[in-house]
């Protein structure tokens, strides 16, 4: 058969357009950038976030806040008072949540808002902490979890990022840059304390990369995991029904259109079934706690005591009014209820502090957006699916950030944008597109490589550690952020916005949330 007349699949997981090896520019002559960025994220990662912030909570009194806080029910030794201060700083505000279900289950109903794809990572964790139960309790071992787990997950979603840019930018430099910069996120405390974000960021760019790979099953087991740490997840059945359409498209030239059409509806299906299938087993599991009698767990005497005190729901109280709902989702009324989630509920003055921590995150998102859509407006307009007769030298001419395959994954950082900011607590934008989408850290390493004069030193060794011979005289470390702060001086205006930003907000959060001082 003829190749150019070949049909391209559009069955159930075959999601992409043939995969193009000539395109991975990555894997050839780069291993070495790989090697750089690995050391880089186990300087910069949140394992180093942890070491500070034990810093900062030995030296700032923590604040009273109004936070959940269960009882300690097992006996501490002097190992767990060291790991308390040494670690603890990591167990505020919502990580406590993630803690006391791994060690108790989900016993309050607001604990039902908190995934249970991390907890049971925290679990496996702790069984292999098991021959140091003698001297930790198990608070303990779930705090060291914490910290060596994030810091492993948030290395790898390094990596997997940086393997996703080569895919996607066909740009080795750009989407090395991009890696490093997810190293200084300024998300980084939730990368670092007992959050689920670093290893949703894992498992959502792995699972993008696994698509441009055109690994259509293994990138929706992926997809599917992240649903079960984080609810967000499902945003991401878009990639797959993007692709689904690219291919569906591209067929109607070749194929039976009706056959296509069917593939497709069938491939749309699937796609969804699969990534609602852990949120849907989780409301199940909640609804068989609360509205089905005889399913509900014994709970200790503190724990039903601190119930009564705060007014938490535990499955043996009367029946919640969400258990007679035509469709029964504890966590849509758990957002309601317990967080005031809703559309435009949080746009009241007394919140202005938190539109402003937001607004740095908003403003880069909207700006790469105009951006790309100023560049590619037929693109766009077609909804990527659709390109001009001068596509092959769009795609040729239009590398890195500006590349025609990054249109689904602005389409995505828009919609997590969008929906954060009217019906989500605004604060969280900054961790919830630092952990979701690609374009906060592709777009900056568009702008410092566009616009630093610093980072257009001709090319040297990989693994040389710094350009001697760089314009105006300054010693540049090769392909590193570093060598922007080492020169901090003599950048432009762009870079220091934007590492000032990245910066001054790893620092904070370190600072402030350790201690309960409100973050985002």
């Amino acid at each position: 058969m003829d190749r150019h007349r070949r049909p391209v699949d559009t069955s159930l997981w075959s999601l992409r357009p043939e995969f193009d090896p000539g395109k991975e520019e990555c894997k050839s002559g780069h291993e070495a950038e790989t090697v750089v960025l690995l050391s880089i994220s186990l300087v910069s990662s949140p394992g180093d976030g942890a070491l500070c912030q034990a810093f900062f909570n030995a030296i700032i009194p923590d604040h009273h806040a109004e936070a959940f806080s269960p009882p300690r029910l097992a006996p501490s030794g002097c190992v767990d008072q060291l790991v308390e201060g040494l670690l603890g700083g990591l167990s505020r505000w919502d990580a406590e949540h993630f803690l006391f279900i791994a060690e108790h289950g989900y016993l309050y109903e607001h604990n039902f808002a908190f995934f249970p794809g991390f907890p049971l990572a925290l679990l496996v964790g702790t069984e292999l902490l098991r021959p140091l139960r003698g001297l930790l309790n198990q608070r303990s071992c779930l705090l060291i979890s914490v910290a060596s787990l994030n810091s492993l997950f948030s290395i790898l979603a390094a990596v997997a990022l940086h393997d996703l840019g080569c895919l996607v930018l066909h740009c080795p430099r750009q989407a090395f840059y991009a890696a490093l910069l997810f190293c200084l996120s300024p998300a980084n405390v939730f990368l670092a304390a007992g959050y689920s974000e670093a290893l949703f960021a894992f498992l959502t760019f792995s699972s993008m990369g696994q698509l441009e790979r055109g690994r259509g099953w293994i990138s929706g087991l992926l997809f599917a995991l992240a649903t079960g740490v984080r609810s967000n997840g499902l945003v991401s059945v878009g990639f797959l029904l993007h692709s689904q359409c690219r291919g569906f498209f591209s067929s109607l030239v070749v194929s039976n259109p009706l056959r296509q059409f069917f593939k497709l509806v069938a491939s749309v299906c699937l796609s969804f079934l699969t990534l609602s299938l852990p949120f849907a087993l989780f409301q199940y599991y909640a609804y068989t706690q609360f509205c089905l009698s005889g399913s509900a767990r014994s709970i200790r005497e503190p724990l039903v005591q601190l119930a009564m005190d705060k007014g938490y729901r535990i499955a043996e109280g009367n029946e919640p009014p969400w258990c007679s709902w035509d469709l029964p989702l504890i966590y849509s009324y758990i957002q309601d209820v317990y967080w005031n989630v809703g559309f435009l509920r949080y746009y009241e003055f007394k919140q202005v502090p938190n539109f402003l921590l937001a607004a740095p995150v908003a403003i880069l998102v909207s700006w790469a957006t105009w951006t790309y859509v100023t560049t590619h407006p037929w693109l766009c307009l077609t909804l990527g699916l659709r390109r001009n007769k001068n596509s092959k030298t769009l795609e040729k001419s239009s590398l890195g950030f500006l590349s025609p395959q990054v249109f689904v994954y602005l389409v995505h950082a828009v919609s997590l944008l969008l929906f954060g900011g009217l019906c989500m607590h605004i604060q969280v934008l900054t961790r919830l597109l630092g952990s979701s989408t690609p374009v906060m850290y592709w777009f900056p390493a568009y702008l410092l490589q566009d616009q630093e004069p610093l980072l257009r030193s001709p090319e040297v060794v990989p693994w040389m550690p710094l350009v001697e011979d760089s314009p105006s005289g300054q010693k540049v470390l090769r392909n590193s952020v570093m060598g922007l702060l080492y020169n901090w001086k003599t950048c432009s205006p762009v870079t220091r916005y934007i590492l000032g930003y990245f910066l001054t907000y790893w620092l904070l959060g370190l600072l402030l949330h350790c201690n309960f001082l409100p973050w985002t």
